[in-house]
């Protein structure tokens, strides 16, 4: 500023000195108006760099460092926001609440008259990055669940129960809501061939390992796998012989520990085809009680096919053993049988199923059944995201179980315990209308029927009209 100010000084010497002119007045009378800008503006500035050294705003600031501080805050704000997107990406999380009403005819309910029950279950599912060991990438998955109410209770069947989406353990009390860590569990994906692009790579190989529901890796069916979209009965949702029969060997709500290995091909993309094997704890080691030893082993040929002018098909192949399953008479021993499951789609919103079981050793009430069905979209008529399904199934009563029925007393109480000659097949159906009201809300009314309940020639038909209401998010 000193500067400045003797450079003027200079200047207004040098014009006084050199020049007579009357406009020599007007020059000098400009030349200090401009030292004054000068001036007015170096404290101008001073007063800017001091309000920017704080990074709080206050009304008394210059209007254009306030416009500065919220310009900067908008950028950082932008950028943690763009820091929490890329700490979330890969993540993601599923809910959904299901509520069942159920009403059972009194021919069909173990008290004799009938009987209506509501129950409600919620999900909750959550997939993490699991990291990443070179070119394979880790996946982390967790399933809560929660829910109260039994459903009705039905005289014996094979079917197991109608409503599979029941969730309350006998040992609670009624009153007892309750929740538990259902699945967690940890899978690494492995590009083959090792050393290759990863990008260009069509074959890879899976490993899962953790607290597993079998059926999510195995017996899988486009059109029959999910009691809270679609069937409800038990026999419909999985392979009967492995679900309603036992033969899987989980805990009391359907999951085990284990370990799962599979081997995917894509080369023929969209066609396609996979192996996998899979070994789980059975009998208490199901439950983390008692030993992992005898588990349940089950292995399964997939291909996904295209058919019918481009339409998708899946067609899975699959063999079991249990080590440790149950009799019918309540020993010990181990069971083995063979299954099919395919899906198909023969139009635009138009999926078959059809389920095949078969027993090859073991002493089971029921060693065959077979269960067909699909759903058909509401696209037909209007109604796009609705879906009507209907499935029928026969549980064939094993040899053993006919001969025997009439007088197996596992409980030596002196009481045959079925009290019957199984001579016949249970024979069951579902049909149900899933009405979409919104992206969030389904009410689906349900309807079933059981004949020859438990191969019980004498026993009438039940009947099961149910109503089920989805929130999901």
């Amino acid at each position: 500023m000193v500067r400045r100010a003797a450079l003027a000084a200079a200047a207004l010497c040098a014009l006084s000195g050199g020049a007579a002119a009357a406009g020599n007045d007007a020059v000098l009378v400009e030349l200090k108006r401009l030292a004054e800008r000068i001036e007015k503006l170096e404290a101008r500035n001073r007063e800017l760099e001091k309000a920017l050294e704080s990074d709080r705003l206050s009304e008394k600031e210059p209007e254009l460092v306030t416009r500065l501080k919220a310009v900067e805050f908008q950028t950082l704000s932008m950028q943690k926001q763009a820091r929490q997107i890329e700490a979330l990406e890969g993540i993601s999380v599923g809910a959904s609440l299901t509520g069942v009403v159920q009403r059972a005819t009194a021919a069909g309910t173990a008290a004799g008259r009938r009987e209506s029950r509501a129950n409600y279950r919620g999900d909750l599912t959550i997939a993490l990055p699991g990291g990443e060991i070179g070119d394979m990438e880790g996946k982390i998955f967790t399933h809560f669940r929660l829910g109260q109410g039994n459903g009705v209770g039905l005289r014996p069947t094979y079917v197991s129960t109608p409503n599979t989406m029941a969730f309350q353990n006998a040992a609670n009390q009624p009153d007892d809501s309750y929740a538990i860590l259902a699945q967690a569990w940890y899978q690494l994906s492995v590009p083959l061939p090792r050393g290759g692009h990863k990008p260009h790579s069509r074959e890879r190989l899976e490993i899962t390992a953790g607290k597993i529901d079998p059926f999510v890796f195995f017996d899988q069916n486009a059109a029959a796998d999910d009691e809270s979209v679609r069937f409800m009965n038990n026999a419909l949702v999985h392979n009967p012989l492995l679900d309603s029969g036992g033969d899987a060997g989980v805990d009391a709500y359907g999951f085990s520990p284990g370990i799962r290995i599979a081997y995917f091909n894509e080369q023929a993309n969209p066609d396609s085809w996979s192996a996998s094997l899979g070994a789980f704890g059975s009998g208490p080691g199901a439950n983390f009680s008692g030993s992992l030893a005898q588990p349940f082993v089950i292995g399964q040929l997939e291909a996904s096919r295209r058919f019918f002018g481009g339409l998708a098909g899946t067609y899975r192949l699959y063999a079991w053993r249990n080590g440790r399953a149950q009799d019918y008479d309540g020993a010990q021993r181990a069971h083995a049988g063979i299954g099919l499951s395919a899906d198909q789609r023969i139009g635009d919103a138009v999926t078959l199923f059809g389920r095949y079981g078969h027993q090859l050793s073991g002493k089971v009430r029921f060693d065959r059944a077979l269960t067909l069905g699909g759903e058909i979209g509401g696209q037909y008529w209007r109604r796009s995201a609705d879906g009507l399904g209907i499935a029928a199934g026969v549980l064939r009563s094993s040899g053993e179980f006919r001969r025997d029925s009439a007088t197996v007393d596992a409980d030596g109480d002196g009481v045959p315990d079925f009290g019957f000659v199984a001579g016949h097949d249970e024979r069951i159906g579902e049909l149900y209308y899933r009405f979409r009201l919104s992206k969030q809300l389904e009410i689906t009314p349900d309807l079933q029927w059981i004949q020859r309940p438990g191969g019980d020639p004498s026993a009438k038909t039940v009947r099961v009209l149910g109503l089920r209401a989805r929130v999901a998010l």
